[in-house]
C-alpha cells in the first residue's frame, strides 16, 4: 500500500494561542480588525499625517483636472456664489437692510459655511466612498474623514483669500489688527470640522440611512445660522425668548461664521465670550469624535 502525504511524525508541533500570539508579537504582527490601544492609535495616525495630507492636495488635484480653467474654478466659484446671493438676499428680500458692509457680512458667512457644510456632507460619506480601499489596505480607518475634511479646507483656501480682497474692497481699505486672528478663526472652525466628520463618518457606517439626511441638515443648518441674515436683528425683530435666542447664536454653525466676521467685518469686535464657545466647541468635537470614531475602529469595512 501506497503512503500519501506527510508522515505524521514529522509533523511540528501546534503552537498553543499564548505561544502563536507572542510569535506574531515578536515580528510586529497583529490581528486584522481589532481596535488598538488609544495612544498607539494616536501615534499611528501621527505616523500617516504626510500621507494624509497628500491624499488631502490629491482629491482636492483631481477634483480640477477634468476642467478646461482648472483651479481657476475655485476662485471663480466662491465670486459667482457670493454674486448669486448678494442679488437674491441683499437686493431682492432686502436681508441687507441695517448690516453695514454687507457684501463683507454675506461672503464671510458663505465662504465660511461651506466648509462647515462641507464637513458635514464629504466627511459623513468618507468611510462608505473609501470602502474598497479600507477592506484591502491596512491604515487607520480615521484617516477618510479627516482627509475629507483637509481637502474641503484646501479647496476653499482660494475662497478665504478672495474674501480678504473683498473685504478690502468694501470696507475702503481699512485693516484692524483683528485681521490677524483671521487665520485662527479658520483653524477653530476647520478643527470644529474635523470632529464633526469623525462623528458622522462613524454614524453613517453604522446607519447608512442617515446619509440621506445629511442634505437636510445642512440645509436647515444653513437657514438658521445666519449665513445671509443678522441673528442679532432678527432675534430684535421677532422677540424671541432668551433661550431660543442662545441657542441661535451660540449653536455651532453659527459661532464659526460670527468667528470669522469678527475678525475681518469692521462692525464687528473680537468677543472673548464667542472665541471661548467657539473654541469650546471645536475642543470638544474634536476629543468626542475621535474617541468615538476609534472605539469603532474593529468595525469598519466588514459590513
Amino acid at each position: 500500500m501506497t503512503v500519501v502525504g506527510p508522515d505524521p511524525r514529522d509533523v511540528p508541533p501546534v503552537l498553543s494561542r499564548e505561544d502563536a500570539a507572542a510569535l506574531a508579537a515578536l515580528h510586529g504582527l497583529q490581528p486584522v480588525g481589532q481596535r488598538p490601544r488609544f495612544w498607539r492609535y494616536v501615534a499611528d495616525v501621527w505616523r500617516h499625517r504626510h500621507l494624509m495630507w497628500a491624499m488631502a492636495k490629491g482629491e482636492f488635484t483631481s477634483e480640477h483636472r477634468d476642467n478646461y480653467l482648472g483651479f481657476v474654478w475655485a476662485v471663480i466659484n466662491p465670486l459667482l456664489l457670493g454674486l448669486a446671493y448678494f442679488l437674491i438676499f441683499g437686493l431682492l428680500l432686502g436681508t441687507a437692510r441695517g448690516i453695514d458692509n454687507f457684501i463683507t457680512f454675506l461672503t464671510a458667512g458663505l465662504f465660511t459655511y461651506a466648509l462647515f457644510s462641507l464637513a458635514l456632507t464629504s466627511g459623513s460619506k468618507s468611510l462608505m466612498s473609501k470602502m474598497s480601499l479600507i477592506r484591502s489596505m491596512q491604515f487607520p480607518r480615521v484617516l477618510p474623514p479627516l482627509v475629507a475634511v483637509l481637502s474641503a479646507f484646501v479647496s476653499q483656501l482660494p475662497a478665504f483669500g478672495v474674501l480678504l480682497l473683498i473685504a478690502l474692497w468694501d470696507q475702503d481699505w481699512q485693516v484692524t489688527w483683528s485681521w490677524l486672528l483671521y487665520p485662527v478663526a479658520l483653524f477653530i472652525v476647520l478643527v470644529m470640522g474635523l470632529g464633526i466628520a469623525m462623528l458622522t463618518a462613524r454614524l453613517v457606517h453604522a446607519i447608512r440611512d442617515l446619509a440621506n439626511l445629511m442634505p437636510l441638515v445642512v440645509r436647515l443648518l444653513r437657514y438658521v445660522s445666519g449665513v445671509f441674515f443678522s441673528i442679532e436683528l432678527q432675534i430684535e425683530r421677532l422677540q424671541a425668548p432668551e433661550l431660543v435666542a442662545l441657542a441661535l447664536q451660540y449653536q455651532p454653525a453659527a459661532v464659526s461664521l460670527t468667528l470669522v466676521r469678527e475678525t475681518i467685518w469692521n462692525p464687528a469686535a473680537p468677543d472673548l465670550l464667542t472665541w471661548a464657545i467657539g473654541g469650546g466647541w471645536a475642543l470638544l468635537f474634536f476629543v468626542v469624535g475621535f474617541v468615538f470614531f476609534w472605539r469603532g475602529e474593529g468595525s469598519y469595512g466588514r459590513a
